[in-house]
């Protein structure tokens, strides 16, 4: 009985599984032939496998040798192998460098400009990379492609690619000076890509990236770099003098909420600074006890100043030894005023708010 009864479960088994099927004679799938990649991919290619040889990982430590504090990127400057990156990358920390066959090599920072977030380091041996091409950020068209290179959440040598999505942003930094012409581009940034190289489609730098905007700290489409005219002006002096000089004319500048509250448009200067250009051009300080308003700046070289970024912006564009003619509101009369740019070290300061 009992075999009876296996007999009729196998048959029924039988009966429900799929029928066998012969495979020897199937044709396997047939790999499609590629063709020519897009003249568009040639050239991202053709631009990475030049730049990422030169663009390193920085790694930050804790002076005192307790492990990392972080990491940014940086690139080969010149022939001596001078590594630019973002002063905010290396503030305050040990360096070491990262080749891309991931040896650390000790490096020191050389110079430092945190008005425009840029620094400069030395290696203890050089690296064999070229340095990058330079280009110029004079002529930029926003619309046009840029590419990114660095190493996102320590992703090493990493490309993005965006277009250049708006030209002169201005950028506040730790020491309250605005960068001026900050690019804006939406190739991906994100932490970890600071003091990395902006390309363009030619693959030469055209900004240094050190920003991102985003609520979430990662990537929202908003990336900036500040322009290779600026970085250009500035590293040849850190690695001379340590130091860029600042350009300035010596004026303690009233907040905007100061400003705002005595309906003021404009730099409203609160105080020069002794022996200073401004002093010695005779520009008038505010005296709040006497109730006295000090100089508006509301023009310099004949364009509109808002605020003191707008100032600042055009100080660094005419330089340390020129002068600016600056357009003075006192006394509801608006006067011209040529002042002297000197170095002053700390740079044009803001009064509190408060």
């Amino acid at each position: 009985m009992k075999r009876a009864w296996a007999a009729l479960l196998l048959g029924a088994l039988a009966a429900c599984s799929p029928p066998a099927v012969d495979t020897k004679g199937a044709d396997p799938r047939v790999v499609q032939a590629r063709g020519t990649l897009a003249e568009s991919e040639q050239a991202t290619i053709t631009i990475f496998q030049s730049a990422a040889p030169s663009v390193v990982l920085v790694i930050s430590g804790d002076p005192r040798g307790f492990g990392e504090t972080g990491a940014g990127t940086g690139f080969v400057w010149d022939e001596a192998g001078h590594i630019v990156t973002n002063n905010h990358v290396v503030q305050g920390a040990r360096t070491v460098i990262r080749l891309p066959g991931g040896e650390d090599v000790p490096a020191e920072v050389i110079g430092r400009a945190p008005q425009y977030d840029i620094a400069v380091l030395r290696m203890q041996r050089p690296m064999e990379a070229p340095p990058l091409p330079i280009g110029t950020s004079n002529d930029l068209h926003v619309g046009q492609s840029v590419f990114a290179i660095g190493n996102p959440f320590g992703f090493d040598r990493t490309i993005t690619g965006g277009i250049v999505s708006a030209l002169g942003r201005q950028l506040p930094t730790q020491e309250g000076r605005d960068i001026a012409d900050v690019i804006q581009t939406d190739a991906a940034i994100n932490p970890g890509n600071s003091g990395g190289p902006l390309l363009d489609s030619a693959g030469r730098v055209i900004g240094v990236t050190t920003a991102i905007y985003s609520p979430s700290g990662a990537y929202a489409g908003l990336g900036f770099a500040v322009p290779i005219d600026t970085v250009a002006r500035v590293v040849p002096q850190l690695i001379e003098n340590g130091r860029a000089p600042i350009a300035g004319i010596g004026i303690l500048a009233a907040d905007q909420n100061i400003a705002a509250r005595l309906g003021v448009q404009g730099v409203l200067v609160w105080q020069t600074a002794e022996g200073s250009p401004a002093a010695r051009a005779g520009l008038r300080s505010t005296d709040p006890q006497r109730g006295v308003i000090g100089d508006v700046i509301v023009a310099a070289e004949g364009q509109q100043v808002r605020r003191l970024a707008d100032l600042t912006s055009a100080l660094d564009r005419l330089g340390v030894g020129a002068s600016v003619n600056l357009t003075v509101q006192r006394n509801g009369q608006n006067i011209e005023v040529l002042v002297p740019i000197e170095d002053i070290g700390g740079g044009e300061t803001r009064a509190s708010g408060k």
